[in-house]
C-alpha cells in the first residue's frame, strides 16, 4: 500500500490580477498564472478595453525578470573595489543598521543636505513608484531632487496653457478625422493606443506622422513628414500663420474660449511657411496644406510625444501646438483636441505619500540631469554629496554625462545605497544593495498618463528570498532614524486606502473592494462616444481659457511641476519668460560635429528596465546608431560594422545601421541599453548634454551633436 503521504499533491492552479508596473503610457491590465505558488506565466487581460489581452515585447514574459538567476535576494555589503561586483551576504539588520549609521555620521558631520536621493519611475506604482520615498527624505532634510527625466516642459507648457486637463480621452480618437500624431513612435511606445488610431484610419480618418525618423509609426501613417530635429515649433507656429492669415479659425471658439488671440495674430506674422521651411526642411507648401487640412477636418486631434520637450525650446513647441485645438475649434468635437498625458484626469492623493510639510524649509534643488556634476564636485555644493541612495532608477544608464556619473559613484568616500532586482551598472558601484520585489510580489495601485483606468496589482506569489517592497524598505529605514511619525508606520493596505481621493467625482462607484473584484475600472467619465472636455470652453487655467498669453508663465516665469520635484516649491527656476508662444531655435550647431544624434526609447526596453533580460537584449540587439547612406558614404562606413560616435562629452561604440529612414545630418541610437554589456562600457548617455531646455528643466537629448567614425 502507498502511504497517503507519499502521494502526490493535486496541483493548484489560480489566475490572479495584476498590472504592469513600467513607465508607460498603456499601464496594461494583467492576468497572471501562478502553479503551486509558482508564477508560469503572464498575459494582458482581455477584457481590458485599452490591452485588449495583449502585452507588448518589455513584458509578454515578465516571469522571466521575476526568476532571473542574477536576482539579487538578499542584502549584500561590498567586498571588492567600486564597480567591480563583488559583494557578500548580510542580514536585513545589518544593512538596515549601517545605512542608519552611516546616515548619521554623514549628517553629523555635514548636514542633512550631503545625502540625495536618486530616483524615478523604475515602477510607476501609487505606492512603489515616483514618491515612495520623498516623505523619509523630506523628514531627513536631504538635498531636494528634480526628476524632469520626461514630460516635465511639456508639462509646464501644457499647464501654462491649457491648464492641467486630461485632454482628449484616447478611446474618443476612433472619432476623429485627421490625426497628427507629433514625436510620437506609437508602435514602439505607445502599443495599444495604435488599434484604437487604426480603427479611425479605416473609418477614414487621415493619419499624419511628424518626426525626424521614419520608425515604424510613420510607416503606416497616410502622410509621413520629415522635419529637422528640434524645430517642431517653428512648424506649429508657421501653422498658425496659415490658419489666422486664411481665415480658418473658429472665430466663435476664439472669441469666447481663448485670452490674448490679438498679440497671437501679431506674433504669428514673424513666423511664414517660407521662413519655417528654412528651419524644418519642410515645403513651404507642405506646411500650407497640413495647416489647411488640420483647420478643414473634424475632429482634429493631435497626439504628442515624449521626445517632442526633448531640445532647447521644447517648452515653447508644447505652448504653440497646445494653441492649435482652440485656434480652430477642434475642441468642440468628440475625438477632436490635444492628447498628451491623461493622468491630469486621476484624482491621485500625492500629498498623502509625500508630505512636503516634513521638508525643511530652505533645502537646496539639484536636478538629477546634473548628478554627474554633483558627484564630481562640479556644482560646488556645500554641503557635498557623500552619501547617495539610490532606488526605481539606474543612473548610469539614464543620466548625461555617463563617464562623470561613473567617476562619481567610484569615490571611496561616498556612501551608495542601491536597491533592485539585479546588479545594475548602478548597484555594481554601492557600498550597500537591498533585494527589491518585482510587481508580482508587491501590492500597488496605477494611475495611467495614457488612459482613464485605473488599476489594482494583487501580489501573485510570495516574495523570492529576502525581497521587500519599497513601501516596507522605508518603513524600516524610518524606524532606524527614530521617526514617530504615523505615515511611517501605515500598511501597504492603509497606504492602499490612501492612494486616491475616493470621495472625487471621477472616483464616484471605485472602491477597493470593487478594484479587487474587477481588476480595473474606468474612471467615473463621460464615455468615449460623448466625451468633449473644452466643447464649452473651461479650461483650468485663471482665465478659463485656453491662454496664447500665459499668466501663469507671467506671473511665475519658468516652473517645475511640483509633483516632479517632491512637490517641494522652493528655488523654482523663476526669471522672466515671454508669456506668447515664440520659437527658440536648436542650442547645439555642427561645426566639428556635424550630425544631429537623437536617442529615443528602445523598443525592447523601456529605459533602462529589461536591459538585462535574454530576451529583450535579443530583440533590441545591441547598441546601433542608425546613418543615412550619404552620412555613412563620406565617412567610409559601412553597414554592420562598428564605429565610434563621440563629441566633447564623451564617446560610445555602436554598430552600424545604414538606411535612409533617417535624414542626411541625422543619427539614431536608442536609449537603454546597459554600459556593462556594451562594446566599450558606454552607451548613448555618454555624449547626451547635461543643459535644461527653455520650459520646465526639461532634458535637451535631441539637440545633440557628435561626429562618427569607423573603429
Amino acid at each position: 500500500m502507498t502511504a497517503l503521504d507519499d502521494l502526490p499533491l493535486t496541483p493548484t492552479t489560480t489566475t490572479v490580477r495584476a498590472a504592469c508596473p513600467h513607465d508607460c503610457p498603456d499601464t496594461c491590465a494583467m492576468t497572471v498564472t501562478v502553479e503551486n505558488g509558482v508564477a508560469t506565466g503572464v498575459r494582458g487581460d482581455p477584457e481590458h478595453p485599452i490591452t485588449r489581452g495583449g502585452l507588448c515585447v518589455k513584458v509578454n514574459n515578465y516571469q522571466d525578470k521575476v526568476y532571473n538567476p542574477d536576482r539579487v535576494l538578499h542584502p549584500l555589503r561590498r567586498t571588492g573595489p567600486k564597480g567591480s561586483g563583488r559583494f557578500e551576504e548580510i542580514s536585513w539588520d545589518e544593512a538596515i543598521d549601517t545605512i542608519a549609521s552611516t546616515f548619521k555620521a554623514k549628517i553629523a558631520e555635514h548636514g542633512a543636505e550631503t545625502v540625495m536621493p536618486v530616483s524615478y519611475l523604475g515602477t510607476q506604482g501609487i505606492l512603489n513608484g515616483l514618491s515612495v520615498g520623498d516623505a523619509f527624505f523630506h523628514r531627513l532634510g536631504a538635498t531636494i531632487t528634480e526628476r524632469t527625466y520626461c514630460d516635465s516642459g511639456s508639462c509646464t507648457a501644457y499647464a501654462a496653457t491649457i491648464g492641467a486637463t486630461a485632454g482628449v480621452d484616447p478611446e474618443s480618437i476612433v472619432h476623429s478625422r485627421y490625426i497628427i500624431i507629433w514625436a510620437c513612435n506609437m508602435v514602439s511606445t505607445n502599443l495599444h493606443l495604435w488599434p484604437i488610431v487604426a480603427e479611425a484610419q479605416k473609418r477614414g480618418a487621415k493619419v499624419v506622422v511628424i518626426d525626424p525618423v521614419r520608425h515604424k509609426t510613420a510607416r503606416r501613417a497616410d502622410w509621413y513628414i520629415p522635419i529637422r530635429p528640434g524645430t517642431d515649433g517653428a512648424l506649429a507656429l508657421a501653422m498658425m500663420n496659415v490658419i489666422i492669415n486664411e481665415g480658418l479659425t473658429d472665430e466663435d471658439y476664439v472669441r469666447e474660449h481663448t485670452a490674448g488671440y490679438e498679440e497671437m495674430v501679431e506674433r504669428a506674422q514673424e513666423y511664414t511657411p517660407e521662413w519655417a521651411s528654412q528651419e524644418t526642411g519642410i515645403p513651404a507648401e507642405d506646411i500650407r496644406t497640413l495647416a489647411r487640412e488640420y483647420a478643414t477636418t473634424d475632429p482634429s486631434l493631435i497626439r504628442i510625444g515624449v521626445a517632442i520637450e526633448r531640445h532647447a525650446g521644447g517648452g515653447q513647441t508644447v505652448r504653440s501646438i497646445a494653441c492649435l485645438p482652440a485656434l480652430v475649434g477642434a475642441w468642440r468635437h468628440v475625438g477632436g483636441g490635444l492628447l498628451q498625458l491623461p493622468l491630469w484626469a486621476h484624482p491621485v492623493n500625492w500629498p498623502a505619500f509625500i508630505h512636503p510639510e516634513f521638508a525643511t524649509p530652505g533645502t537646496r534643488v539639484v536636478n538629477q540631469y546634473l548628478l554627474g556634476r554633483a558627484l564630481t564636485g562640479e556644482l560646488e555644493l556645500d554641503p557635498p554629496v557623500s552619501a547617495l541612495m539610490v532606488y526605481n532608477s539606474n543612473p548610469m544608464v539614464v543620466c548625461p554625462e555617463q563617464e562623470k556619473i561613473a567617476r562619481g559613484l567610484a569615490r571611496e568616500d561616498l556612501f551608495t545605497v542601491v536597491s533592485d532586482h539585479v546588479l545594475t551598472d548602478t548597484a555594481r558601484y554601492a557600498d550597500i544593495v537591498l533585494p527589491a520585489t518585482t510587481q508580482l510580489e508587491q501590492h500597488d495601485i496605477m494611475f495611467s498618463w495614457g488612459h482613464f483606468y485605473v488599476t489594482l496589482n494583487t501580489p501573485a506569489i510570495e516574495p523570492l528570498g529576502e525581497a521587500i517592497p519599497n513601501t516596507e524598505l522605508f518603513r524600516r529605514l524610518a524606524a532606524a532614524m527614530g521617526f514617530d511619525d504615523d505615515y511611517f508606520r501605515l500598511s501597504d493596505e492603509e497606504l492602499l486606502a490612501q492612494s486616491y481621493d475616493w470621495s472625487a467625482p471621477a472616483m464616484e462607484g471605485i472602491t477597493l473592494e470593487s478594484l479587487r473584484e474587477t481588476g480595473w475600472a474606468r474612471l467615473n467619465l463621460p464615455s468615449p462616444d460623448e466625451y468633449r472636455p473644452h466643447a464649452e470652453g473651461g479650461f483650468p487655467t485663471p482665465s478659463g481659457k485656453t491662454e496664447f498669453r500665459s499668466s501663469a508663465l507671467e506671473a511665475a516665469g519658468n516652473f517645475v511641476v511640483p509633483l516632479f520635484r517632491q512637490l517641494y516649491e522652493e528655488f523654482q527656476p523663476g526669471g522672466v519668460v515671454d508669456p506668447l508662444p515664440h520659437y527658440v531655435a536648436p542650442r547645439e550647431t555642427g561645426d566639428s560635429h556635424p550630425l544631429n544624434l537623437l536617442s529615443p526609447k528602445s523598443h525592447a526596453y523601456l529605459n533602462s528596465s529589461a536591459g538585462d533580460q535574454a530576451m529583450q537584449k535579443r530583440v533590441q540587439g545591441e547598441q546601433m546608431v542608425t546613418l543615412h547612406p550619404a552620412d555613412a558614404q563620406a565617412r567610409d562606413i559601412v553597414d554592420g560594422a562598428y564605429v565610434s560616435v563621440y563629441n566633447d562629452r564623451g564617446r560610445f561604440v555602436a554598430l552600424a545601421r545604414v538606411s535612409d529612414e533617417v535624414a542626411p545630418g541625422v543619427a539614431v541610437a536608442p536609449m537603454g541599453a546597459w554600459p556593462k554589456n556594451a562594446k566599450d562600457q558606454s552607451t548613448v548617455n555618454a555624449v547626451n548634454p547635461f543643459v535644461f531646455a527653455d520650459l520646465g528643466n526639461a532634458p535637451t537629448f535631441s539637440d545633440t551633436r557628435v561626429e562618427i567614425a569607423p573603429v
